[in-house]
Order: C-alpha cells, then structure tokens, then sequence
C-alpha cells in the first residue's frame, strides 16, 4: 500500500513538472540583421544573433555568445491568419532602423515590443 501511494505522488509530481514547462514555454530563432538595428533603445549591430521569446514574462531578448544584447517588454496583438514562416519587422530608413515587431511561424500571433515606435 505504502509503496502504491508512494507511485501516485511520483506519478503526481512527475505530471505538475510538465504542467510548468508547458506554460513556460521559451522560443528561439536565429536571425540575421543585414543593418544597425534599434531594439528598445539599444543599438544592435548588423550580424547573426540568437532571438529568444519568455512567453510567460512576456520578453523578447536578443542574445549573441550567451550574453544579452537587447531585451524588451512585449504585448500580443491576434493575426488573422497564421503566420508561414518566423517574420520580424523593422520600421525606418537608411542606419535608422528599429525593431517593432515578430511572428513565429504557425501562430496566430503578432508579438510587438513596448516601447517601438512604428512612425520613425
């Protein structure tokens, strides 16, 4: 008997560990900037960073070597439709680039950083 209740709390601990990291899910993608890029009003340099996406914070990070480059406050704003493919957008002109916004592909969400401004 012992032994029985003792499976159930494993099987019962085991279960609510999965739970979490379901909700605390992560996403990452890699991304190439071709331009000086402005994210939340840090300059990141044209190159190859690791993009990382706290759905439970709601933080964008952007990271190159392991170390933080840029991070940002996010809100979600509902797509029609799915989106294709993982697409960030950019606003401005010329080096005054900014980041203001991500979709990863098959969700049907726009994720917009705080603080972006779409009318540079």
């Amino acid at each position: 008997m012992k032994s029985l209740i003792k499976q159930i709390g494993i099987a019962l601990v085991i279960t609510s560990l999965t739970a979490v990291s379901v909700f605390a899910k992560t996403r990452k993608e890699t991304i190439t900037l071709t331009t000086n890029t402005m994210v939340n009003g840090t300059l990141v340099k044209s190159g190859t960073y690791q993009l990382k996406f706290d759905d439970e914070k709601g933080e964008l990070s952007i990271v190159k070597d392991g170390k933080v480059i840029a991070q940002s406050g996010t809100t979600s704003e509902k797509r029609e439709s799915a989106a294709r493919r993982f697409e960030w957008r950019l606003t401005g002109t010329g080096e005054q680039k900014q980041l203001v916004g991500i979709s990863f592909a098959g969700t049907h969400q726009n994720i917009v950083l705080n603080g972006s401004s779409a009318s540079r």
